[in-house]
């Protein structure tokens, strides 16, 4: 029998018991996500087909990710960065708007990232999926949708955080798969 991998929740500090529930939510959707995927399943497989769409964060969750993503723009690209004043790459700007608005521990890596959380089709995208792209080679970029068809990212060397259209000519062809956390 294949060994599940552990997924790991940070600890809920004091809060007020209606946001600790909905963490705890959360938690539960996040740690059923990851109890399916066997250790050593390569994260790039495409999906199983799944019979309904997780639902994902509480809305008040998924705002609060748009929210402190948005808040980011402007912020300087770094290769392997993963906080504001040092800047971001494409996965730390996930892992650090993830932890700092919704409390959960994500992966480090896009290719890592890509096995969180379950797939959505593009027609029932929605605010804070994960959008992750065939840029450079496969599951090579991510972002964080912030609503119809746009989303934050760190694009590139030089370049800063901001907000782009999935639907552009260059975003468009390269969309790999849309996750729901």
């Amino acid at each position: 029998m294949a060994e599940r991998q552990a997924c790991t929740m940070p600890a809920i500090p004091a809060m007020p018991m209606r946001r600790a529930a909905m963490l705890g939510a959360c938690a539960v959707a996040t740690l059923s996500a990851c109890a399916g995927l066997p250790v050593g399943t390569a994260v790039d497989a495409p999906a199983a087909p799944a019979t309904r769409i997780a639902e994902g964060l509480p809305e008040p969750l998924a705002r609060e990710v748009v929210m402190l993503a948005l808040s980011l723009v402007g912020t300087p690209y770094r290769y392997g960065g993963n906080t504001p004043e040092g800047g971001f790459d494409c996965s730390g700007l996930i892992v650090h708007v993830f932890r700092g608005a919704a409390g959960l521990a994500l992966p480090r890596t896009v290719a890592q990232l890509a096995s969180v959380g379950s797939a959505v089709p593009s027609t029932q995208m929605r605010s804070a999926d994960l959008v992750f792209f065939h840029a450079t080679g496969r599951f090579s970029h991510a972002g964080i949708c912030v609503d119809d068809g746009r989303f934050v990212h760190a694009p590139s060397s030089g370049g800063r955080v901001r907000v782009e259209s999935i639907g552009t000519r260059y975003w468009a062809p390269r969309l790999a798969v849309i996750r729901r956390v």
